[in-house]
């Protein structure tokens, strides 16, 4: 059974990082595009980043570009997501998934998906 738990989210400052990991279980990730997207009260979910199943491209929303980074260790069979500099507006429900295609960074090209964790950025 495919499964994605996601962890790592809390409270922190503005400013401040967290490192967001997501293991996954009953399949190997490097055969698979993987992706982190979140979700604000009130919004649609969003892609953040992406990486191509062949690990070739690796695409990030604009609005985090400079401050997040994608990576996957393929030997834990997990993905990370890095966040520095966080701000307010990032706060979100964050999500990884995965799917054998994913050809674009968007929530439709994901089939699996993880339950989320919450990320809150507050003084």
């Amino acid at each position: 059974q495919l499964q994605l738990v996601e962890s790592g989210g809390g409270l922190v400052q503005p400013g401040g990082s967290l490192r967001l990991s997501c293991a996954a279980s009953g399949f190997t990730l490097d055969y698979y595009a993987i992706g982190w997207f979140r979700q604000a009260p009130g919004k649609e979910r969003e892609g953040v980043s992406c990486l191509s199943r062949w690990g070739d491209i690796t695409t990030y929303a604009d609005s985090v570009k400079g401050r997040f980074t994608i990576s996957r260790d393929n030997a834990k069979n997990t993905v990370y997501l890095q966040m520095n500099s966080l701000k307010a507006e990032d706060t979100a429900v964050y999500y990884c998934a995965a799917d054998r295609m994913g050809r674009k960074c968007h929530p439709a090209d994901f089939g699996s998906w993880g339950q989320g964790t919450q990320v809150t950025v507050s003084s």
